[in-house]
């Protein structure tokens, strides 16, 4: 049998995909674009088939109805290491249960945490040399490929194709079903004003050639707007982004001046919009390796002059950095922030940026408090914390005693809250 032949011969159908599920299974699914959305929108057929069944679900990209629906308790629930909105709006139904986590070591987690028996990701047609490629995510793909007993993969022909992807050969692979419709794109962030204006207090922090991490949202946007006059940046980040791609496309990020992967992007996964993966594809400049590798802070630390930027929900004035909680509430993930502040810090040359609004709630709270809320998460330790931004200024913290500290973020804090700061500092004996 050809190999065009060996790979025809193993579709199968969604439902016929679907029957194979037995009670007690753990089924994981791949991530961003390499998440099986025609798959999972069919998940929720489960109910009243099986029982005890999860789902290993990290941020996915849509409300699907698995996710949704409370009367698959005990059928389907879910288990995550990364909460985005769907995740957060089933939480109270008690079917979705965090998993705190190393990103660099997710994959490990995953399989000593609940190891699965299926694995489920989208991936490309078949190539000319007989392999299908996961080609815009590796946060533990290839490692579940490996872990579980059953491999169905859903071919879409709207991936890109990438240079380091995860090429897949049709032996390792059970079945495959024919996927329908585009693939998960990143949400489209407005930039505030606000937001551009911590974005330059950032970029004043950043060398020609340095290189650099960003994360996605608003603030990052902002921030790769503010770097459009730097030259020769290198990237070496955990997620490749729109804004990310726009540096690249404009020059900006040539990577010339990087002493490992010189000449090549870096990253662990590629998320963004269709224009976007239209520029990535077969970009011979971009290199998706695993997350087991791109976020190990001792490989990061490689990176000379290595800047991290990532944003925070909190920080208390001893510089302890909330980034995944609302107190009690999970809102999210750590992802890589600690993999790449560790990195960062232990850089030659590096620098750890942590960015932040100074208020939330409409102005009517201070993200700067003297202590973090009771139940929020210390995402990076106050050991490791460098730079801390919001639109008032730059704090310097690392080498800097508790009393320093506590100055320079009241100094940076919205000045409708520096002088209850400084009261409840003195109150606290912070210093």
């Amino acid at each position: 049998m050809t190999k065009r032949e060996e790979y025809e011969s193993k579709f199968i159908s969604i439902d016929e995909a679907l029957d194979l599920v037995r009670d007690g299974d753990t089924i994981a699914v791949g991530h961003y674009g390499n998440e099986p959305r025609n798959l999972m929108s069919r998940l929720h057929t489960l109910k009243g088939k099986v029982k005890d069944v999860t789902v290993w679900a990290n941020n996915p990209s849509m409300d699907y109805p698995f996710i949704r629906d409370e009367e698959l308790k005990g059928c389907v629930d879910i288990l995550s290491a990364f909460y985005g909105g769907p995740l957060r709006a089933a939480h109270p139904s008690g079917r979705v249960s965090f998993v705190p986590h190393n990103m660099h070591s997710l994959s490990e987690t995953v399989i000593q945490t609940r190891k699965p028996r299926i694995f489920m990701a989208a991936v490309t047609p078949l190539d000319e040399y007989g392999f299908v490629c996961m080609s815009v995510s590796q946060q533990m793909e290839r490692e579940m490929i490996e872990a579980a007993d059953l491999v169905i993969l859903e071919v879409n022909e709207n991936i890109p194709r990438t240079i380091g992807t995860i090429q897949v050969p049709i032996h390792e692979v059970d079945y495959f079903v024919r996927a329908e419709g585009s693939i998960s794109t990143a949400p489209e962030y407005p930039v505030m004003e606000t937001q551009q204006r911590i974005a330059r207090n950032i970029a004043s922090l950043i060398n020609d050639g340095d290189t650099i991490q960003l994360g996605i949202g608003g603030l990052p946007n902002a921030v790769a707007d503010a770097l459009m006059e730097k030259q020769d940046l290198g990237v070496h980040t955990e997620m490749f982004s729109d804004a990310m791609g726009k540096l690249m496309a404009a020059g900006v990020i040539t990577n010339f001046r990087k002493n490992l992967h010189p000449g090549q992007t870096v990253c662990a996964f590629a998320w963004g919009s269709e224009r976007f993966y239209r520029y990535i594809d077969r970009n011979p400049m971009i290199r998706v390796l695993p997350v087991s590798y791109v976020n190990d802070p001792f490989v990061i630390a490689q990176n000379d002059n290595m800047v991290s930027v990532n944003t925070a929900l909190q920080i208390d004035l001893t510089g302890q950095v909330c980034s995944e909680s609302l107190g009690y509430r999970q809102f999210s993930g750590t992802g890589g922030a600690f993999d790449f502040a560790y990195g960062a810090f232990h850089s030659k040359g590096g620098r750890g940026i942590i960015a932040l609004q100074s208020t939330a709630k409409n102005g009517t709270i201070s993200r700067i408090q003297p202590g973090l809320a009771p139940g929020s998460v210390v995402s990076i330790s106050r050991n490791i914390v460098d730079y801390v931004v919001t639109e008032y200024g730059i704090a310097k913290l690392r080498n800097r005693s508790v009393r320093e500290r506590r100055d320079a973020l009241i100094a940076i804090a919205h000045p409708d809250f520096r002088e209850g700061l400084r009261r409840e500092a003195d109150r606290l004996m912070i210093w």
